[in-house]
């Protein structure tokens, strides 16, 4: 069972041909109203994969706390542990340019009213997957990792959107999921050299932490470190539409493989295949792949991993 602690959003989305410099307004597209939140995004990921998934999130009053449970409830996520805080649910406002390149202004909403107390109800056991990312109040996610850990829990941590993290916080996880730029920025954060390359900074964070730590390189594919090894797989090659959610889908993706008892190398080939896939689609949450599709991707001649 994989529990998701984490936001739940509205995705308000518009395309527009490049992105707005400051100061500057740009003609869009008709705005589109998409399920999102990096905790719903990576939960339904895990979902679509095939996991049995419990979501740990806060709504709001509004209206649009039914259009961001959409497609949890369609696809069978288990909401019993939801609450509604406050008067409204978060929204992410997207901008998406022709080259599929994205900004991003997140309003938090109900996920700032998140706790870890909303997860004590029915928490994760031993040989459960505890997934975490950076929408909701940090200290709320340490506390829910510290519980999580100590019932025998794997713990996964999506920095994303990045924070600076302390050292003695990354105690409290099994698994470090980051992009290249964040990793970079992490390295720096702790005062340690961010490297050449993503792999190289994944392996300086593995071996100062003493953690699996896991990044996605975009189209080179993604590469882990654990132990002093490496593993590094590649991306499937796509003409991207949209890349937002992309990560979500990767880290969703990875999670469900890993509780399903498969191997670090396996579970990182079906999420950077997915990963690739959800760029191929406008939108996050309509553009994660499920667990057929991923499977034809990499057993496909067109597959590289």
């Amino acid at each position: 069972m994989i529990t998701v602690f984490g936001s739940i959003n509205i995705d308000l989305v518009c395309r527009t041909s490049h992105l707005p410099r400051p100061g500057e307004t740009v003609p869009g597209s008709d705005y589109q109203l998409i399920p999102g939140g990096k905790g719903a995004n990576q939960a339904l990921a895990a979902r679509r994969a095939g996991a049995s998934v419990r979501m740990v999130g806060a709504v709001g009053a509004d209206d649009m706390a039914a259009i961001a449970l959409g497609e949890l409830e369609k696809d069978g996520v288990d909401l019993g542990a939801l609450v509604r805080r406050g008067p409204t649910t978060g929204m992410a406002i997207i901008t998406v340019d022709d080259e599929a390149e994205n900004t991003i202004v997140l309003s938090p909403g109900a996920n700032a009213r998140l706790t870890a107390a909303d997860l004590a109800s029915n928490p994760p056991g031993a040989g459960d997957t505890l997934l975490l990312q950076m929408e909701v109040p940090f200290a709320e996610s340490l506390a829910a990792a510290r519980a999580a850990r100590a019932a025998g829990a794997r713990v996964l941590l999506s920095i994303a959107p990045f924070l600076p993290i302390e050292r003695a916080a990354l105690a409290e996880v099994d698994i470090i999921l980051v992009n290249e730029t964040e990793a970079a920025d992490l390295a720096r954060h702790l005062g340690l050299e961010a490297g050449a390359g993503g792999p190289e900074t994944v392996a300086t964070l593995s071996k100062a932490l003493g953690k699996t730590v896991i990044a996605t390189l975009g189209s080179e594919g993604a590469v882990a470190s654990a132990d002093g090894a490496e593993i590094l797989v590649p991306a499937l090659p796509v003409v991207p539409v949209d890349t937002t959610g992309a990560g979500d889908t990767f880290a969703g993706v990875l999670a469900a493989l890993l509780d399903q008892g498969e191997s670090l190398e396996t579970a990182l080939q079906f999420a950077a295949v997915a990963g690739s896939l959800s760029c191929t689609q406008a939108g996050a949450q309509p553009s994660f792949p499920r667990r057929s599709a991923i499977e034809a991707a990499l057993n496909g001649p067109s597959s590289n991993a």
